[in-house]
């Protein structure tokens, strides 16, 4: 099960809200120098008594954890000999590229969310605030590549040519999914927390078996990282050292649950106890994702087996629209988090760089409400879902239970009929 828990709590400050320099060396075992984790000295029984002391109530600065970055939430660039060379080649094409899928998915995005808190949407999982893990991490596949998603890849659909509009339907309840996985090699939306990481490892394993030089990646949660699955994916990627990325989006919380809550150590060194490489990358830099899942991708194609990416970044909204984050966050936390937003340091970076100018920017604005003047108009076109529908197939023959409580809702349901047409 899960670390989940959807209790209300006191708001807490995240590590990640906090000031600090954000360093920026890498944490592979095989392309940078990792850190080794140091080794805790004995406690001498003096150390031990001071540690039952009350911790003091001020709040300290903490540094930013270690990451891969090469583009500040300032805007400025920096080197990092080890994954430079994965975007050395970009051109201002590309990087204005990768600036408008960032705002485009942001916007159909947003559209998503009105349309739910409109009626039109059963549910939505938005993914504000992580558009660079998922369009720098998709932009690094090749179409030949199959990705895996859970149910808030938006971004990465984006990438694969999939029509932001077929997401719609699964949350509307008028379909499964609205794509062919094979088509595009993105496989459906996947509820069920971790699961998809089995299926990707299995996937992969047969792409080894075949002799492709195609990879796998495999996409999940700081939450899901608690799941068993995920555990179980690890080892049999690591043991039959199948082409498989496994990308971990750190947005800091499990729905309502923090992510010290879930793991004494930082996600990306869980890997060196399965015997592969783990690095943590600024989830924010769309940059830096994609040259460090370019890096792991052709890992994985060269037959050196499984890497784990934790992509550190921040669910800037409610963790689904039936959730409500301010029950459990502060709001210094979510500033915190604006500063670094991904979309604003690439426009900055473009901007002083001359890789862009304001005739672009507002041909991107006009071509984001044209896009959310699209989704809504195919979003309303959609039928409604069968209510009853729910009832259909829970049992292969029927159940005198499930009958008898598709007839209390037939008689609900016929209750708002008759008020109508008093």
């Amino acid at each position: 099960m899960t670390v989940e828990s959807t209790a209300a709590r006191k708001p807490r400050r995240s590590a990640g809200s906090k000031t600090g320099t954000t360093r920026t060396t890498a944490q592979s075992a095989d392309a940078p120098a990792a850190d080794a984790p140091a080794t805790a000295a004995p406690r001498t029984p003096a150390k031990r008594a001071a540690a039952k002391k009350p911790a003091a109530k001020t709040v300290r600065a903490v540094a930013d954890p270690d990451l891969v970055q090469l583009l500040t939430p300032a805007g400025r660039r920096v080197k990092n000999a080890a994954y430079e060379p994965y975007v050395a080649d970009l051109t201002s094409e590309n990087l204005r590229g990768l600036y408008r899928d960032m705002v485009l998915t942001r916007r159909f995005d947003a559209e998503a969310t009105a349309l739910q808190r409109q009626g039109e949407l059963g549910l939505w999982a938005s993914l504000l605030g992580q558009e660079a893990a998922q369009i720098g991490s998709g932009r690094a596949t090749r179409p030949d590549d199959y990705v895996f998603p859970t149910y808030r890849e938006h971004g990465v659909a984006w990438c694969r040519d999939i029509d932001p509009t077929n997401l719609l339907g699964m949350f509307r309840g008028v379909n499964n999914g609205g794509w062919d996985p094979n088509s595009n090699n993105f496989h459906l939306y996947t509820i069920v927390i971790g699961s998809q990481t089995l299926h990707a490892t299995g996937y992969a394993m047969g792409v080894a078996k075949d002799g492709a030089d195609s990879a796998v990646i495999a996409y999940f949660g700081d939450g899901a990282s608690s799941q068993g699955d995920v555990a179980e994916s690890f080892t049999f990627a690591s043991v039959y050292n199948a082409p498989v990325v496994f990308f971990c989006q750190n947005n800091q919380w499990a729905i309502s649950e923090p992510t010290e809550r879930q793991t004494r150590v930082p996600l990306y060194q869980r890997a060196q106890g399965y015997g592969f490489p783990g690095v943590r990358v600024d989830g924010n830099d769309v940059l830096a994702v994609l040259a460090v899942t370019k890096w792991a991708l052709e890992r994985a194609r060269n037959g050196e087996g499984p890497t784990l990416v934790e992509a550190y970044t921040y669910r800037m909204g409610d963790h689904t629209t039936s959730d409500d984050a301010t029950r459990y966050r502060h709001d210094d936390e979510r500033t915190a988090w604006a500063a670094k937003d991904p979309i604003a340091r690439l426009r900055t970076y473009l901007e002083a760089s001359n890789h862009a100018d304001e005739g672009y920017f507002a041909e991107l604005d006009a071509e984001s409400e044209s896009l959310g003047r699209r989704v809504r108009e195919v979003v309303r076109a959609m039928p409604d879902p069968d209510p009853f529908a729910l009832f259909e197939h829970t049992y292969a023959d029927g159940h005198a239970l499930v009958d008898e409580e598709r007839a209390q809702f037939a008689a609900y349901q016929a209750s708002f009929t008759d008020v109508e047409g008093s």
